[in-house]
């Protein structure tokens, strides 16, 4: 007897993922929407940079500045919690587009790059996790698509957010520091 999955499991999968794909187009039209709105929550300190950092790391494929925010924000509070706070969010943020791989990557399956990545993902599995850290670590746009190939290829969620939280969180430590250190030297007085 084979054990194939019933038509109700099928069902309730594709039910799923229909479900994670229009939350993940909900969020990254919300987000985008209030893009604006969003760095009056620099005034809550730490939560209001952890909260901003998921707005702006929520969005699959649209633009938001977030790193552009910890910069600033390294001037002002301490870097180190700076860097916790938003890349804890970020890695958080990252979870719209590993949902959107899970949902049946359909609004990326056709470009090249992402081919590219889920190929070589899926090639070098021990090195996938690498991926995720490195392309989490690199400011560069296409981390949704590393988020959506994990998602695709089922990538343990939480591999794939420690890896993410890992890389994040280095990138936010330079930002910060970065703009501790620029912001401070030039434009205080």
């Amino acid at each position: 007897m084979e054990n194939t999955p019933s038509k109700a499991s099928n069902l309730r999968l594709n039910l799923l993922r229909l479900l994670a794909l229009v939350l993940v187009i909900a969020i990254s039209v919300f987000v985008y929407s209030i893009r604006d709105q969003a760095k009056e929550l620099a005034r809550y300190g730490y939560p209001g940079i952890f909260v901003l950092s998921i707005l702006a790391n929520g969005t699959v494929l649209l633009p938001a500045p977030g790193v552009i925010f910890v910069f600033a924000m390294g001037a002002i509070f301490n870097p180190f919690w700076v860097a916790i706070a938003a890349g804890t969010g970020a890695a958080l943020g990252e979870l719209t587009g590993y949902l959107a791989g899970f949902s049946g990557q359909a609004v990326v399956e056709r470009a090249t790059l992402y081919n590219r990545l889920v190929g070589w993902m899926d090639l070098h599995k021990r090195l996938s996790y690498l991926t995720i850290l490195a392309l989490a670590f690199f400011p560069n746009p296409f981390f949704d698509l590393a988020g959506v190939a994990s998602g695709t290829l089922k990538i343990p969620i939480s591999r794939f957010l420690f890896f993410t939280w890992i890389g994040k969180v280095l990138k936010m430590l330079l930002f910060a520091y970065a703009g501790a250190t620029w912001l401070n030297r030039y434009i205080k007085p």
